[in-house]
């Protein structure tokens, strides 16, 4: 009888074990620096998701976008010496590059400098979340870009107040190691009829668009990315099909390129290398990004 009473117990005892691992969530990660150069932040578990082959080319083959190039660079360069940089807000036309130009000066920079600089993807539902990862960043014993592409929020959202917060850094500041690069089609992040929402239930409607202006600002430098000119886009065309060495005349190239576009609605860099890869894929061809 005691023994079956021990079993029950036990039994018990197991189920409440589980049950309030159940209600705990799964345990912290433990963090590894050293396996990769890029991350994704990964909220419920506090973890960093290492990236060992991202999805990048090199910064070579980025054109028609020579300017903005140049300053996020030389930001960049200067954050991963040590010297003070700002954040920045890449924002503009679709497809011209911007996530492409923040992946590719992280890894020119980090190759020409040797410094150990990390960069670090948050999707754009979990910004909510920058408060606990900046807990985590601010004692990691490198520099870290924190990256969120395609940022945009929409009407009753208020996660853009951890944004603020976050890029503020709040009382504590912002980590020293830490700098925040993002990528928007709007300049102001917010859409114009929530802006215009905000002006007509407020106060004082004035203050309720600074509000939402004011996220912008906390970005040091706004890079804007425009409409793709049909130079531009035939030197993005020539660019690619020499790196990758595409055995077509220059005006078949240029004219079936062109002719890609058309079905395409538009010009862009995006457009510039889709068609690349389906006149890769038609002259059997592979490609090596890097």
């Amino acid at each position: 009888m005691a023994e079956e009473l021990n079993l029950l117990i036990l039994d018990e005892l197991r189920r409440l074990t589980v049950a309030v691992e159940r209600l705990a969530g799964p345990a912290p990660a433990e963090n590894d620096w050293e396996v990769a150069d890029c991350f994704v932040w990964v909220p419920p578990r506090g973890h960093l998701q290492p990236v060992p082959r991202p999805n990048r080319v090199a910064l070579s083959l980025i054109r028609g976008v020579d300017h903005v190039r140049d300053i996020l660079h030389e930001n960049t360069l200067r954050f991963a010496d040590g010297f003070p940089a700002n954040n920045v807000l890449l924002w503009g036309a679709r497809g011209m590059g911007k996530s492409s130009l923040v992946k590719a000066v992280h890894a020119d920079v980090k190759a020409a400098t040797g410094v150990s600089l990390k960069l670090v993807e948050v999707h754009r539902e979990d910004i909510s979340s920058l408060p606990v990862l900046l807990d985590i960043l601010k004692t990691a014993p490198h520099r870290v870009i924190v990256f969120c592409d395609d940022l945009s929020f929409d009407h009753d959202d208020t996660a853009y107040k951890s944004l603020k917060a976050a890029l503020d850094g709040g009382i504590e500041g912002r980590p020293d190691n830490v700098l925040f690069y993002a990528t928007s089609n709007r300049r102001h992040l917010l859409p114009r009829h929530m802006m215009e929402n905000e002006q007509s239930t407020a106060i004082n409607p004035s203050e309720a668009v600074e509000e939402k202006v004011s996220l912008s600002d906390r970005f040091g430098l706004w890079l804007g990315f425009h409409k793709c000119s049909q130079d531009d886009y035939l030197t993005m065309i020539d660019g690619y099909a020499e790196h990758f060495r595409l055995p077509l005349d220059r005006e078949t190239l240029h004219a079936e390129a062109l002719e890609w576009a058309t079905t395409r609605g538009g010009r862009s860099g995006r457009v510039a290398w889709q068609y690349i890869q389906d006149l890769a894929g038609r002259l059997r061809i592979t490609m090596d990004r890097g």
